[in-house]
């Protein structure tokens, strides 16, 4: 049965089922339900800019970007960012998924705590970013009707204490490789969870090279 959340139709084919199926076996619920809210952020913001996107392939992209914060996809020393981005790329070229594509959706993971960026790249790739930006920090939160947000939200609740809950998800994903986190928003949440978390300067390490002067 076709399904329909705030006007968007959820893709329905057999590479968008299974990679429900994949995520839904592989996150637990909060990460479930934020990548599918994200989904219908990114969705319904193409929509009101008049965009023309590619709806599986967002939708990959959304359902995968935080992969890499699972055990399952995590690696030991790459930024959990490139971790889910390289995750759906295998998933979608066992789908024969032409490799623009697949370039599109791994740079759309692997962009999405990069502002300022993505938003001038092509559509899969801004709107993964316009809709975790929604999600988590609430960018746009104006721009939906009430009705949008309470639809999505009904399908996909926000649990009790979301903010606090996907801030200690961040942390328990990067921890072990906190070096994974220079040049990216990530780095403020070990400063906040980390008490042991120096964060590197740009500066310092430009003055501290090898380089004479």
């Amino acid at each position: 049965m076709i399904e329909f959340i705030a006007g968007i139709r959820v893709p329905d084919s057999a590479m968008a089922r299974a990679a429900t199926q994949l995520i839904r076996d592989t996150e637990d619920d909060l990460l479930y339900n934020h990548s599918r809210r994200v989904f219908f952020w990114g969705a319904l913001t193409g929509e009101r800019k008049a965009l023309k996107y590619d709806p599986e392939l967002l939708y990959i992209g959304a359902m995968f970007h935080d992969m890499g914060l699972t055990e399952a996809h995590s690696s030991p020393d790459l930024r959990f960012e490139v971790d889910g981005a390289n995750a759906a790329r295998d998933f979608l070229r066992s789908y024969s998924v032409p490799q623009q594509d697949i370039e599109d959706v791994w740079a759309a993971i692997a962009l999405h705590t990069t502002p300022g960026i993505p938003e001038h790249m092509r559509p899969t790739i801004a709107l993964v970013t316009a809709g975790v930006e929604m999600d988590v920090l609430g960018i746009a939160y104006h721009d939906f009707t009430h009705e949008q947000r309470d639809h999505v939200c009904a399908h996909h609740p926000r649990e009790t204490n979301f903010k606090e809950n996907i801030i200690d998800h961040f942390a328990r994903g990067i921890i072990k490789k906190p070096l994974t986190t220079f040049g990216n928003v990530k780095a403020d949440v070990l400063a906040l969870k980390d008490m042991n978390y120096v964060r590197q300067n740009f500066c310092s390490i430009i003055l501290a090279s090898a380089w004479p002067s």
